[in-house]
Order: structure tokens, then sequence, then C-alpha cells
């Protein structure tokens, strides 16, 4: 039954946070509409119910969201909050109550429910309340004058258990445990649970606290003798300007925040430097020293930007096609943004010049957020320009990438690896071997510059290295590095990148309005075509240059204004640019029998060559001319092996070959050249020479050819097709294994030329020779895959 003191229904206050426990008093902030229209109904010694909502969140909270049993309180002081509608209530828990129902929520809440007496633990309550008050006098002695009291004072074990929990500084939901139990045995053991929790707590607090205290006061003791030997050499009349110089150099390394290992050798550095005094030949040296340590980016990153897209959308701006390329880069990025892991990947951009491998890694750091800074490799020929010069020698200074991290500041930023394929080796070392540790994402994080004799992690750099040719790396450079091959331009896409990018640069460049050239894209193809002949874009950039100049020149003479506009048509180009440098000599080389044209493949892209035949009254002997590798004049001796074990096949009277002596020769004398590639090329040339056929003009071919006539298969078939495009080859042969190769040339050169492929040299033969004025070859072979090559081939 109710008591007296405690009606059943009563004025109810649900709180957000905190818990009111009997026998303790707890301060409320009240602001919701509600509990302020309560306070104001309110006196100094009124009596109400106060219950603890379950989520804090809840604003207007209905039976459900408050716990069961709440508190019997006493209102001990009411005071406003400044602003004139808050209020702050000063609450004495009585005893606990049983909530049965919530009547009404207008103005304010009103519960109904009945008391909930503690459940008496009997003997067992009073040994638990005993063993915890026993335990708080020995831990807590006089530190902690609350809970002396409550130890001392307090005899009933319930109003014990609720004082002690409610002393401690524990969490919400353990308070809210003590208050729903109402066991006084099951309270006490959560109170020794709450006071052991408290206690480790308590513990860490403190040692955590100690050893900061202990830093705080090295640091200051260090500052304090620092200033005090400032005195004392003021006193003295020494130290001055360099002591400063050094107090500065101190503060530098400090803000470095400079890993364990190296701020052992700061300090030990800095020791010697101020005991061996600044007139000392050492100074110098010990004093730079730690001026590169200071001036490294130890712990310094940039900011990155992880939005796939953005990086796509600058690739895309600054660089027209290469969309394999760009999808390779992309896919790289993606992993390292899924796995978050700050190992940049190592790769390597390996392509003909004027391809975009620079302005590549450019764009990547732009569309990163990361800074873009380029190493120079070329000609290197120095270990020590990798790893660093060691400090016994005058002069040493760090390594390139050393240098490269201190310019950028951040320890994460895109270095461009220039022209690794350009690495010397002198007597000095080998600096492709010193790049092994660096270009190896398990090795880089510890990696040692000579002269700092420090390891710095290079993990996070995003290391981006650029080659025109694989042949020169060794393989385990090679492995260490993700190879991204970009090829040459199409004409089209060629003809794109001058509308898009190269024009409108190089009149902004030469101070030109962005409509002073008009060139259409007839004549934006003779300049392609007739001025270049390179896989990249270079040289059309220079070209486009000589038109702006010629522009420039006009503006000048004229009003010296930037009036003047220039319509470019056949006359004006041919008066900027002189006469065409290239022209289809193709069909004037092919037009006599014993000429045929091959494709070859060179570090600056694919390029067509010729392999001409003659023969002279001799004894059947075989000269070889053109400075051909070794490989090329065994390809040469098998090519006339095969055409005479053919003879009769291919229509040649076997006794031609003992009354003649064969020559072969590739133009371009000048070039050395080598590999087995031009073999099908040299059988089809002789084979044209000694059957009186001619090799059809608007053909070239490639591939390795055996001793048996086989047709083998060979690299480099986008290159090779792309550079018989660019010669206006209308039919290319090909090895029937490299079919697998057809998917990388692009599709609108795929469409430009006919791919045959041919597995045998008879094939071949039927396809690159024209018929005979008077019979055919003695095989009727149909080509194999002969036929445009369409781009619907999977």
């Amino acid at each position: 039954m109710p008591s007296q003191d405690h009606p059943s229904t009563f004025p109810l206050l649900p709180l957000r946070r905190g818990v009111l426990l009997p026998g303790t008093t707890l301060s409320v902030p009240i602001g919701r509409k509600r509990s302020v229209a309560l306070v104001e109904s309110l006196h100094v010694g009124d009596r109400l119910g106060v219950v603890v909502q379950r989520d804090p969140a809840t604003e207007e909270p209905v039976l459900a969201d408050v716990h069961m049993v709440g508190t019997y309180a006493r209102v001990e002081k009411i005071s406003r909050g400044r602003d004139g509608r808050s209020f702050r209530l000063v609450l004495e828990g009585l005893e606990r109550f049983e909530l049965q129902a919530i009547e009404q929520s207008d103005p304010y809440w009103f519960g109904r429910g009945d008391p909930a007496p503690d459940r008496d633990g009997g003997e067992e309550a009073r040994v638990l309340a005993e063993e915890i008050r026993t335990h708080l006098r020995r831990a807590v002695g006089n530190q902690h004058p609350t809970l002396s009291e409550i130890v001392e004072s307090c005899r009933e074990p319930g109003l014990f258990a609720d004082r002690v929990v409610s002393a401690l500084d524990v969490e919400r939901d353990r308070e809210v445990q003590i208050l729903l139990t109402l066991d006084v045995a099951a309270r006490l053991r959560l109170t020794a649970e709450i006071i052991a929790e408290a206690k480790a707590r308590w513990e860490l607090k403190q040692k955590i606290g100690s050893e900061v205290r202990r830093e705080l006061e090295k640091d200051q003791r260090k500052h304090l003798l620092r200033q005090q030997l400032r005195a004392i050499q003021k006193e003295l009349g020494e130290g001055g300007d360099a002591e400063d110089a050094l107090a500065k150099l101190e503060e530098r390394l400090d803000a470095a925040e400079l890993p364990e290992e190296a701020r052992e050798v700061a300090d030990r550095e800095l020791a010697r430097l101020r005991s061996i005094g600044q007139n000392s030949p050492e100074s110098h040296v010990i004093r730079t020293y730690l001026e590169w340590v200071a001036d490294l980016p130890w712990n310094k990153r940039a900011e990155l930007t992880g939005d796939i897209d953005a990086v796509a959308r600058k690739l895309d701006e600054d660089h027209y096609g290469l969309e394999k390329v760009k999808q390779r880069i992309l896919e790289h990025l993606a992993v390292l943004r899924l796995s978050g892991s700050n190992k940049g990947p190592i790769l390597c951009l390996a392509g003909p010049p004027g391809v975009g491998k620079t302005s590549l890694g450019q764009s990547i750091a732009d569309a990163t957020g990361r800074p873009f800074i380029r190493v120079s490799l070329g000609g290197v020929r120095d270990e020590s320009e990798i790893r660093g010069h060691r400090r016994t020698y005058v002069g040493a200074l760090p390594g390139r990438l050393v240098n490269a991290l201190r310019k950028v500041k951040v320890k994460n930023p895109v270095v461009l690896l220039d022209e690794v394929d350009k690495l010397g080796q002198g007597w000095m070392g080998s600096p492709e071997a010193a790049l092994l540790e660096v270009l190896d994402p398990e090795q880089n994080k510890t990696f040692t510059d000579h002269y700092l004799e420090l390891p710095f992690d290079l993990s996070e750099v995003l290391f981006i290295a650029t080659v025109n040719s694989l042949e020169p790396l060794s393989a385990p450079l090679r492995d260490r590095m993700e190879i991204i091959q970009l090829s040459g331009y199409t004409p089209q896409e060629k003809r794109q990148i001058a509308r898009r990018h190269l024009v409108p640069k190089h009149l902004h460049e030469h101070a030109l309005d962005e409509d002073a050239l008009t060139i259409d894209d007839e004549l934006l193809d003779v300049i392609i075509r007739d001025y270049t002949r390179e896989a990249g874009v270079r040289q059309l950039g220079r070209e486009i240059t000589k038109l702006c100049r010629t522009l420039a020149l006009e503006v000048v003479r004229g009003t010296g204004s930037k009036e003047p506009r220039l319509k470019v048509d056949l006359d004006a180009l041919r008066k900027s640019l002189g006469k065409p440098r290239f022209f289809n000599e193709v069909a004037e080389r092919s037009s006599v029998p014993g000429v045929a044209t091959g494709l070859a493949y060179t570090p600056v892209g694919g390029d067509i060559l010729f392999i001409e035949t003659s023969r002279s009254k001799g004894k059947g002997g075989l000269q070889i001319t053109g400075q051909l590798g070794e490989v090329m004049q065994e390809s040469a001796k098998a090519a006339l092996s095969y055409v005479r074990s053919q003879a009769e096949r291919l229509g040649i009277d076997p006794a031609d070959f003992e009354g003649h002596d064969v020559h072969i020769h590739v133009p371009a004398g000048a070039v050395p050249k080598d590999g087995p590639s031009a073999g099908v090329t040299m059988f089809t040339a002789l084979a044209s020479l000694l059957s009186g056929r001619r090799v059809r003009p608007d053909t070239a071919m490639t591939g390795e050819c055996s001793l048996r006539g086989r047709v083998l298969p060979v690299g480099g078939i986008k290159e090779k097709v792309m550079a018989a495009h660019r010669a206006g080859i209308e039919r290319v042969i090909l090895p029937a294994h490299n079919q697998r190769d057809v998917d990388d040339i692009p599709e609108d050169t795929r469409a430009a030329v006919e791919l045959i492929f041919v597995s045998d040299m008879m094939q071949a033969l039927d396809a690159a020779l024209e018929p005979a004025p008077d019979a055919t070859l003695g095989v009727e072979a149909e080509v194999s895959g002969s036929g445009r090559w369409s781009s619907d081939v999977a």
C-alpha cells in the first residue's frame, strides 16, 4: 500500500542523463517544455517521482520509453537559468518506486506507482557490505573525503551500495543497473564489481598521468637548462648568434616529429656540435646533416582525394585516347583506396617518345591531390646519385630521392623516375641495382640513404617510372614494377590531340588569340602524313609551332595588334613548313622483283624497312650488307636455303644458283638492325628475285621463319601494324599465332588495314607475290585467315 508520504499518483520527471539513487542528491538541468511546466509548479520541499529514459534522444517519452523503477525525490533547490527559460533543479533521492502508468502528459507528466522497498539480503548482505567497507578503507584512505564519510557513517547495506556507486565516476548504464536491483545482496555484489572497475581505471589514469608529468618535467628541465646555459654564455661573452642558430635548429628538429631512432641520432649529433664548438671544421658537416634531417617530411602527408571519377575526368581532360592505359591506372588507384594501405603501386609507363608518359604522371598527381616531382635518371652512372654519398667524403649530399622528398615536403608524393632505361653503369657502381630497394614495396619502408644512415619510409610514395624500351632493364627491376605499355597514336588520334590540345597550347604560348589560326582536318592530316612520321606527337607540336611563329611574324609586321588571322591552306602550309619530308616510297621500291617491305619494332615505335636483293654472275655465293646483326644474317642464310629447297615449286631453275651470286641489302646502312622478325620478308624478297614475280606494293609483312618454311610468331604486332598504316600500306601479312594480338590494335587501324594470317611460307608467298605473267606457283594454297579483319572478332 502506498504510504502517506508517497501518494500513489505524483508529478513525474523523466531524466535524459544522470541517475538519482536513494540517499543521494542530483543537480538536473531542465529545458523541455513539459519539464519546465513541472518545475514552475514546484516549491522547495515538494515531492515528485524521477525515472530514467532508456534513450536520451527521445523528446516525448511514453511508458515504454522509461525504466519501470524510479526514485521518489524531494526538491532541495530551484534556480532559473541565465536565458530566463530554463531551470536547474537540485533533488534528494528518498526511496525506490515501481511505475505502473503515466496518467497524463499535459501540462507535464503525472505518474502512478507504488513504493518498491529493498529485499533484505540478511546475513549475506551484511557480510558483503562489511567486506566492501574494509576494502574501501584500505584503497581510498583519506584521498576521497566523500567515500570516506560514506564508509564510516552509512550502516544500512542497501543505502550503503546506492551512495557508494553514486560517489564513484561510473557509466550511466551501471548506475541504472544499481537502481533496478531491488535485492540488497545482488546490489552489493554489483557494487563490488563497479568498485573493481573504477579502481582499474583510476590506476591506469594515475600511470598515464605520471608518465605525462615525467615527460613534461623532462622537457621543462631541458628548456630551463638551455636558458641557463645561454645566460652563462652571454655573461662570458660566448655563444651569441651561433647559439641562437643552434637553438633554432633544435626547434626545427622538435617540430619535425622524428621517429625514435632518428631522434636519438639527432640528439647525439646536437651534443657533439655543442661540445666541439663553432670553430671546429667538423661543425659545418654536422650542422648540414642536422638541417637535412630536420627538413625531411618524416610524418607529413598530403591530403589525398579518393574520388576515382575525378581522377578519370582529369585523365580524359589531359589525354585523348590511351583508354586501356587510363583504365589500368584507375584500377591501381581503386585497389589502393579499397585496401586502405599506404603502400603506393610501382607503375612503369613504357612507350615511344612523345606519347604522354611524363604528363600522365602529372595528371595522376593533380587528380589525387599529391605533389608531383620529376627525377631525371637519364645518363646517371653513379650509384651514389640514388643512395647518396657517405659523410666521410667532402661535399657529401643525399641521393636524388631524398632531395626530391625534401623539396615536396610530404612523404606521399608522386615521384616520376624519368628515363629509367637510360641509366648507365660506371666504375662507381650500378644505379639500376640501387633502384631495386627503392622500387620494392616490401623493402622501401626502410630505405636507407648513405648520407643520412637512417631508415626512411618510402612505401607511401607513388612511384611512376618511364622507359622507351624494356630491353635495357634487368629482370629483377622489371619484376618489381607494373608495366603499362603505351603505343603510338593513330592518325585520327593525332588529329584530335592537335585540335584539342596542341593548337590551343601553342597559340597561348605565342600570345595569340584562340581563333587566330584556322586549320581544317584535311590539312592536319597532311602535316601528320607528310611532315611527321612518329609514334607520339612531339614533332607534330613543333610543326604547329612553326605555323604559330609565321602568324606571330605577320602580327609584328602588320599593325602590331592581334587582329591578323591565318587560315591555313596548302600553299600557306608549304610556305611555313617547307617541302614535305616523307613520301610513300613503298610503291617505288617494290616496283621490281626482289624488293619486299618488312615491319620492324624500335624503341620509338614501329617502322617499315625494305629488303632488297639482286643477283649477278658468280659462283653461288651470298653477300649481306646493311649493318645486320647475327640473327638477321642467319635469317638471310636460312631464307636462301629454303628457296633452293623449294626451287621446283617456285618455278626456279636449280642451275641458276650455281652460276649466280645473291646480294641481300637492307637500306639505312648506318642504323644497326637485328632480330628474327625479318625472316618472312627475306624469304619473300629472295623468292621474288629468283622467280621474277614482284611483291605487291600495298603489302608489308613480319614474322620469323624456320628452315622448313614454318612462320613463327613475333612481338610488337600493334606497333608494326600502326607503322604500316602510317606508311600507307593496305595489307599486312602476320604469323597465324599472332592472331591473339589483334585486340591490341586500335579499331580504326584494324578497319583500314587488311590483316592476313599465315602459318607456312607458301601461304605467305601466295599472299605477297603478284601472279606471274605466264604461270602461277606450283602450290594452290589458300591463305589462312586472309581477308579484312573485322572489329567484331574476339
